[in-house]
């Protein structure tokens, strides 16, 4: 029995097609929802650990509230979490205080800079500490893996399963420009992000549109706009087909970077760095780079295929497991 978890929208949306891959090839999981996102995160899942504690850290929150469970983990022999969440490297510590093999799905992605982005690039390196097998979307991935000191034999490319949800939408090119803004190194200069954005916005022919995350440290800036339309987190379905039907991205999602690579789009970084290279992404660091590198926005040309997979990275994630 293999325990899959998953914290947020984005973690149940990656491991989708995994599970799919299982239900046909017959293999049996369980699902665990740690509820570190509750709204945005509606998904039915076989157990279900509440995030407990009202301190004022929240990621301590998390991880305590994942520790001491013994009764999630009675017939499990496999534990799988995917990225670079809390949540996920709270529930790999977990497996491996059991002597629990881990999987993790998206691993080996690097910035080398345990800020940037925050507390992401510690959480992932603590997982591969501690987990047997590694599925890599790239090469680089890989490698990185490698130079640390994991095992070769247990380190896979297989492709970032998100790719594995587009790979049926034929994209087109409209005028709207799709915002994202949320990653936590970037809530002490929300407001000035916000600004450079509404600019751009006022000074373009583009409609902007930003689907808003509810964190109240986002939430609190959304007076800002005057020529952006906000709206609520859209379904997923809805989001991957405004991806592929748009002009451009601004966003701070690594996920979303994946995404544009396979839809050809630009692809603003809203980031000190990013552990997600491609053609497609231009890095603008500060508000101020944001807004002279969109005024060139006519001059990225982006036609390179996907640096993130194929759309069959569950195939391979499931082909490996059932070696193990």
């Amino acid at each position: 029995m293999i325990l899959v978890s998953f914290g947020t929208r984005p973690e149940y949306i990656k491991i989708k097609p995994i599970l799919e891959e299982f239900d046909k090839e017959g293999i049996e999981y369980r699902t665990l929802c740690v509820a570190q996102h509750t709204t945005l995160l509606n998904e039915l899942s076989d157990l279900k650990l509440p995030v407990k504690g009202h301190g004022d850290n929240r990621l301590d929150s998390i991880v305590t509230s994942v520790l001491n469970n013994d009764n999630i983990f009675g017939d499990i022999k496999y534990v799988m979490v995917q990225g670079d969440t809390t949540a996920a490297m709270s529930m790999a510590l977990a497996a491996f205080h059991r002597k629990i093999p881990v999987i993790h799905i998206e691993a080996g992605l690097r910035t080398f800079d345990k800020d940037n982005p925050y507390p992401e690039e510690s959480n992932r390196k603590i997982i591969s500490a501690v987990a047997s097998y590694h599925m890599c979307p790239t090469k680089v991935d890989k490698l990185n893996l490698i130079v640390e000191g994991t095992k070769p034999e247990h380190v896979f490319v297989t492709g970032n399963t998100s790719i594995d949800n587009l790979k049926d939408i034929e994209p087109s090119v409209n005028n709207e420009v799709i915002v994202t803004h949320h990653r936590r190194e970037n809530h002490n200069n929300m407001e000035t992000w916000f600004r450079a954005i509404d600019k751009l916005a006022q000074e373009t022919f583009y409609d902007f549109v930003f689907p808003m995350h509810p964190n109240p440290n986002v939430q609190k800036y959304k007076g800002v706009f005057k020529s952006v339309s906000v709206c609520d987190p859209l379904p997923f379905d809805e989001m991957k087909q405004r991806l592929a039907d748009c002009k451009a991205v601004i966003t701070d999602s690594g996920g979303i970077q994946e995404e544009c690579s396979w839809f050809n789009k630009v692809c603003f970084v809203c980031r000190e760095v990013t552990e997600r290279k491609s053609d497609s992404s231009v890095m603008c660091q500060t508000p101020d780079e944001l807004l002279k590198n969109f005024r060139k926005i006519e001059q990225y040309k982006v036609d390179y295929p996907c640096h993130f997979g194929d759309g069959f990275a569950a195939e391979k994630i499931v082909d490996a497991i059932k070696n193990f």
